[in-house]
């Protein structure tokens, strides 16, 4: 089947697509695994052959092509005009061989079609294809209820400067003072035929960001700087977590974990930023393979970037975009690893001070950019309807995205208005697709609230587990959803962590973060803080105020929605803090020292006990020995032991701990052993004192008898 029969059935829910069709228009394509051509090249030529339907709609029916060419569907008609006569690709180029029946019979009418379309053209008083073009964007963005924003584009600091591109790729073009201003100059294309909007403005939060206006109609993808890495696409609200986590050279801690990194913006957004603050990074700058090297062999290069894909096939995505942007020469992709499963003291990370951690999410904050607009197929001649039912099914799964693109909306004054959860899912199920392409429906707002509570889990164990990293000493966390329960109160359940106590990891204040985001006016809910897991006041108000979020609204700003907050580490506020780095004894994954049934904890170097209680209670480990040590009564409901304000046991330098006053080490005596062990210890005994005679007649001093007595050292001292 061709790329165009494969096209047309997700376009009318026929064949295989119907398997499919309940879903957002993306996951019937990506979710068809029965397609034969590229899902991403199905995908594109359905979306934008929708887009343009009202359009080619005329221009098939006045031309009388269906009449002519009795094998053409009303769907295949569509997609087929469109890359003729608008296809991106250019030059008017039809996917198939030149000889095959389904190009042929749209070429031979090239002519009239083309007339049509300029007649098309001329009756919505557009003066170019690219005032056209503006016009259907535009009512496919109002249609569909989709925030206008500008298009992001990242300059990468390895191969480019932003005035090296302001001299370039937009050499020519009006810089106007900000977003608002950007947004308004686009806001009724419909008026501005034949106006130039080639406009952008430069960011006033993240430093060498560029926001350029939709309606340009320059497609950057085929752009020189492009392909030669020097811009990258990438969302403003993208690029807040690289630019909070504010990596620096460090000789002890210098290198960077990106713990979830396909596609690979952020990773080669940290790679930039490192790359500005250690110029010997920039010799390494498109050196494929060096990544591998020890870091002796990289010419002293003080920092390297750990990129982590589970997925093999992303992995695939964030290689190629590394290479692109010149940072392979100091990253290292680490591809199918999952972070979850890494080792935080294995030798390779033991100089890993940051990590950045965006993990898969519900997705809500980006709602509305996967919405099908309605279809409009062609009448087939003779009367016949031409897809009346396939447009109303269309128009259907229009409504349903319309519901689902529930956000927050903003008042005059900047505040968001927050839908109830259940206003979200109360009318119509809800589809949820997470970054690995994953669709989930939420019927009900229970349905949600476990999908929410499930992927909440998973971002906490995977922040649980980078506080675990001994040289760790910031941490940024992002998602993007707008939920609280993916957002604030994982951040609250970190806090409230033991690793996070014992390890000293606080928020990341607003006071300390980099201007761009301290100046940044949308900030955490303190809603969503007061009363959760005891959270409350000041302090439910300071988490709020160091969370930085973004909304999918009408507001100006330009952004999808976002959440992102940060960690830092006070290394004189962890309780165990003298023991993470370099402590000789084994610990857990929660950085807990691992200790057996009596408190002793085990030695890293051996894997065995720190020491022996038996001996050190006077009593030798012999087989069978019928003394055993246990805790008696006394001590309180907290145990017999001694401890501090916060609840530790308190421990002296070999690791025991102190008996309260009243708490007894107690002996227990197994009767029936005891004669046997008795039997034993004067065997034992006569053969330790014919050894310490052969030592005195030889003139050397037994290592009893140098502490003072033939006697064996009770363990207990004086």
């Amino acid at each position: 089947m061709s790329l165009y029969h494969e096209a047309a059935a997700v376009l009318t829910g026929s064949g295989n697509a119907n398997a499919h069709a309940g879903g957002s228009f993306k996951s019937r394509v990506f979710g068809n695994k029965d397609l034969k051509s590229p899902p991403a090249q199905v995908y594109a030529l359905a979306l934008e052959s929708c887009k343009w339907s009202g359009v080619l709609k005329e221009v098939v029916e006045n031309s009388g092509l269906l009449a002519a060419e009795r094998k053409l569907t009303p769907a295949l008609a569509i997609l087929l005009t469109h890359d003729l006569l608008v296809s991106k690709s250019g030059n008017g180029r039809i996917a198939l061989p030149e000889t095959h029946g389904l190009r042929q019979s749209i070429e031979r009418h090239k002519a009239r079609l083309a007339s049509e379309f300029t007649r098309a053209r001329l009756r919505r008083k557009c003066a170019t294809f690219t005032d056209l073009r503006n016009q259907v964007e535009h009512e496919y963005r109002v249609s569909c209820g989709i925030t206008i924003h500008p298009r992001w584009i990242r300059v990468n600091t390895l191969r480019s400067t932003v005035d090296e591109q302001l001299e370039t790729t937009f050499k020519g073009w009006e810089v106007l003072p900000g977003v608002a201003e950007l947004l308004r100059s686009c806001s009724s294309p419909s008026s501005s035929e034949g106006v130039d909007h080639k406009k952008i403005c430069l960011d006033a939060n993240v430093p060498n960001l560029i926001a350029v206006s939709p309606l340009s109609g320059v497609d950057f993808t085929r752009t020189e700087a492009y392909k030669q890495g020097k811009i990258i696409l990438q969302d403003k609200a993208s690029c807040f977590p690289a630019y909070l986590l504010d990596p620096h050279p460090d000789p002890e801690a210098g290198d960077v974990i990106d713990a979830c990194s396909a596609p690979g913006n952020k990773t080669t957004h940290l790679a930039a930023i490192l790359a500005e603050r250690d110029s010997s990074l920039l010799k390494l700058v498109g050196k494929s393979g060096d990544n591998g090297k020890k870091r002796d062999e990289r010419k002293g290069s003080s920092s390297r970037i750990f990129a982590f894909e589970k997925d093999k096939f992303r992995a695939k995505t964030l290689e190629k975009m590394v290479g692109i942007a010149g940072s392979d020469g100091f990253t290292v992709v680490n591809a199918g690893v999952d972070f979850l499963k890494v080792d935080p003291n294995a030798e390779e990370y033991s100089r890993v001070g940051v990590l950045l951690l965006d993990p898969s999410c519900s997705g809500s904050g980006i709602v509305g950019r996967d919405v099908a607009p309605e279809l409009h197929l062609p009448a087939l001649p003779g009367g016949g309807g031409g897809g009346g039912s396939n447009a109303s099914a269309s128009k259907n799964n229009n409504n349903k995205n319309k519901r689902k693109r529930d956000t927050p909306s903003a008042d005059e004054d900047g505040s968001r208005k927050k839908p109830a959860l259940s206003q979200q899912t109360q009318q119509q199920p809800m589809e949820m697709i997470d970054d690995d392409g994953k669709s989930t429906i939420a019927t009900s707002t229970q349905d949600l609230q476990a999908r929410i509570s499930a992927l909440a889990s998973f971002q906490l164990t995977l922040l649980l587990h980078a506080f675990t990293f001994p040289k760790a000493k910031r941490i940024t966390y992002s998602t993007c959803s707008i939920y609280a329960g993916e957002n604030e109160h994982v951040v609250i359940k970190a806090l409230n962590s033991d690793i996070a106590r014992q390890r000293g990891w606080k928020i990341l204040k607003r006071s300390d973060q980099v201007s761009g985001m301290r100046e940044w006016d949308v900030r955490g809910s303190v809603e969503a803080c007061e009363g959760f897991e005891g959270c409350a006041g000041e302090e439910a108000r300071e988490i709020a105020e160091a969370c930085v979020r973004a909304y999918n609204v009408d507001d100006g700003r330009g952004v999808m929605g976002f959440f992102v907050a940060g960690f830092v580490r006070d290394r004189d506020g962890g309780v165990e803090d003298k023991e993470q780095d370099d402590g000789p004894f084994v610990r857990d994954e929660m950085g807990r020292i691992i200790r057996d049934e009596n408190g002793v904890p085990t030695l890293k170097s051996t894997g065995e006990k720190a020491f022996d209680l038996d001996e050190m209670m006077g009593e030798e480990e012999d087989e069978g020995s019928a003394v055993e040590y246990y805790v008696g009564e006394g001590g309180g409901e907290d145990g017999p032991f001694v401890r501090d304000e916060n609840g530790i046991i308190v421990r002296d330098a070999q690791g025991m701990p102190t008996l309260k006053e009243g708490s007894v080490l107690t002996k227990k005596v197994d009767s029936e052993k005891r004669d046997e062990g008795e039997e034993k210890k004067k065997s034992k005994k006569k053969k330790k004192n014919k050894n310490k005679k052969k030592g005195k007649a030889g003139g050397q001093k037994n290592e009893f008898e140098e502490e003072g007595g033939d006697d064996e050292w009770d363990g207990f001292g004086d």
